[in-house]
């Protein structure tokens, strides 16, 4: 049986997890404390995701990690629709960022996310080594959003 539940204590346990999504501790650790923490659960751990206010209309899904095992199960879109359902009731648009990697721009836009804008350089700037996703160097963070309201 699935079960999500917000994690308020001791967040940092789940750093494994966190790391498949941002491979750079000190990058997690800039969102990680003021962010909302949330695990899903399917007998024992299989993803969790972490979700920052920006301002008063906009939040941010900050990071979504599904176990490698557990990909393709249908966990993150679990966890994904769970957001945006809690969320809607608070903020106006959910924002995520994420590389140039063709299969999360597509999985995030089947999740009903649309491209916003993009941070040029993003990822060269501010990561202390090349990123990869596959054999794709991941250099401009992609912004997609989402309308909440009309959810």
């Amino acid at each position: 049986m699935v079960k999500i539940e917000r994690i308020t204590e001791n967040k940092k346990r789940f750093l494994d997890l966190l790391l498949l999504a941002d491979e750079q501790e000190n990058m997690i650790d800039k969102y990680l404390p003021d962010g909302d923490l949330y695990a899903l659960y399917d007998d024992d751990l299989k993803s969790i995701c972490v979700v920052v206010p920006i301002d008063c209309d906009t939040c941010e899904l900050k990071n979504i990690a599904t176990y490698e095992k557990y990909q393709g199960k249908g966990y993150g879109r679990l966890l994904i629709n769970f957001i945006i359902n809690h969320y809607k009731r608070v903020f106006k648009t959910m924002l995520v960022g994420t590389g140039e990697a063709p299969a999360m721009i597509s999985f995030y836009g089947s999740c009903g996310f649309e491209e916003s804008h993009r941070i040029k350089n993003f990822f060269t700037d501010n990561y202390d080594h090349p990123m990869f996703d596959g054999s794709i160097q991941l250099i401009d963070m992609i912004y997609l959003k989402k309308d909440l309201q009309n959810n």
